[in-house]
């Protein structure tokens, strides 16, 4: 049942991945379209709204889905998440076929509140793994990422019309079918993996007492310190690299597409093969130590070897590669260290806290990083490289002070003997 359950969790992800990663790219382009005569600091705060939206409802959403799945299970959840996927997608093909801002905002909103489910899809994987085969476990889901980002964007810009500015609705559409794919494969093929024993959540559905427990386990607060900083500089990454390709090594839109699709691609194959067979050889404190080493390294390397003139492309692409393999590195790794230290109850509530983070990460990342960039236009790697040696740090110290649960429960009984 459990590979069984895995490849079913890890179809019904990339499906739903697939089609974000059609309608992510088109962003800019719609919101930039749509906001027609503002100024271009007005378009460029719309713009900035509209790709935060969805990360700023995923900051409140993941622990509530998650302490909700510690309830009632966790297929109902994802199979919730995919019916709100399927009815926000579409409604981002009505407000291209309106040309409306308005849904276009909302149907962005509502796409972040049930896309947070993804927190349900990491507890579902911790419900059916053992911890010593936790981390390769968590790698499925960044292989989903991976093969969503990697196809979706070539999938949603192929839906646009040939040399027509003209929005297209199809995008949407088809990433609302996708989604129903998912949910008919959800509905069919997934079997429920919260153990009967194992619903005590709790019965509030937002229980600030749980987080305030949660962050009372030893090592949880540095693991998720750690998953902020290499999160945020990712993020970083992310807003700027479009502009620093255009403008510092005169990129040109068309030749952009092929660098995103690089880095999904890397993304996928580090998750799906390397990460996940190292995964049984070396413990998550190593792999999370390396990956933060190796974004250093990415970091240095695109940010002491830029030259716009001079700098050849395959260096780019090599240092973007070594970012990402580092990052693949530190998801699943800071994930398994987190679910191992965590009271099976409430893994959905403290892997939920983790996706508030990392969309927290995803929300400071633009806005400390796009006036960075305007400043110096390397600045944002060099911070990168600062803050992941902070990471470094941060994970030697989660790892020396605190131990998985089960090693947990007969320490604190030897203590009670003593006393």
């Amino acid at each position: 049942m459990r590979k069984s359950a895995l490849l079913v969790i890890f179809l019904t992800v990339f499906i739903d991945l697939l089609g974000f990663g059609m309608v992510l790219p088109l962003l800019p382009l719609y919101g930039k379209q749509l906001a027609g005569s503002m100024t271009e600091m007005q378009i460029g705060v719309v713009i900035g709204l509209l790709m935060a939206s969805y990360s700023i409802m995923q900051l409140f959403f993941a622990p509530i889905w998650g302490r909700l799945s510690d309830r009632v299970g966790r297929r109902p959840i994802i199979m919730v998440g995919l019916t709100g996927s399927i009815i926000f997608y579409a409604m981002f093909g009505l407000a291209a076929q309106q040309q409306s801002l308005v849904l276009l905002f909302v149907s962005r909103i509502g796409a972040g509140i049930f896309g947070a489910t993804i927190t349900t899809a990491r507890a579902y994987i911790a419900d059916v793994t053992p911890p010593e085969r936790r981390a390769s476990g968590m790698a499925i889901i960044g292989a989903a990422f991976g093969l969503g980002f990697t196809f979706g964007p070539l999938f949603g810009l192929l839906a646009l019309p040939e040399g027509d500015q003209a929005m297209s609705p199809w995008p949407g559409y088809a990433a609302a079918m996708l989604s129903a794919v998912a949910l008919l494969l959800a509905i069919f093929r997934l079997p429920e993996s919260l153990k009967p024993d194992s619903t005590s959540g709790g019965r509030k559905i937002i229980d600030f007492q749980a987080w305030k427990q949660a962050l009372a386990i030893p090592s949880i607060g540095l693991l998720l310190l750690t998953s902020f900083l290499y999160v945020f500089c990712f993020a970083t990454l992310e807003v700027i690299l479009s502009l620093f390709l255009k403008e510092e090594h005169a990129y040109t839109t068309k030749q952009l597409l092929p660098v995103f699709t690089f880095i999904g691609l890397v993304l996928f194959i580090v998750q799906a093969g390397f990460v996940r067979r190292i995964a049984k050889r070396v413990s998550e404190a190593s792999l999370a130590t390396a990956g933060s080493l190796v974004m250093i390294g990415g970091f240095l390397m695109l940010a002491l070897l830029h030259d716009k003139q001079a700098t050849p492309g395959s260096v780019l692409f090599i240092g973007l590669a070594v970012i990402v393999c580092g990052f693949s590195c530190m998801r699943p790794a800071l994930n398994s260290l987190i679910s191992r230290r965590t009271d099976p109850t409430q893994q959905g509530t403290v892997l939920g806290l983790g996706d508030s983070v990392g969309a927290l990460s995803r929300i400071v990342g633009p806005l400390v990083g796009m006036p960075l960039y305007h400043v110096l236009a390397v600045g944002p790697l060099y911070l990168g490289a600062i803050l992941m040696s902070f990471g470094v740090v941060l994970v030697r110290m989660a790892v020396s002070g605190g131990q998985d649960f089960q090693k947990q429960q007969p320490a604190e009984a030897a203590a009670d003997g003593d006393a």
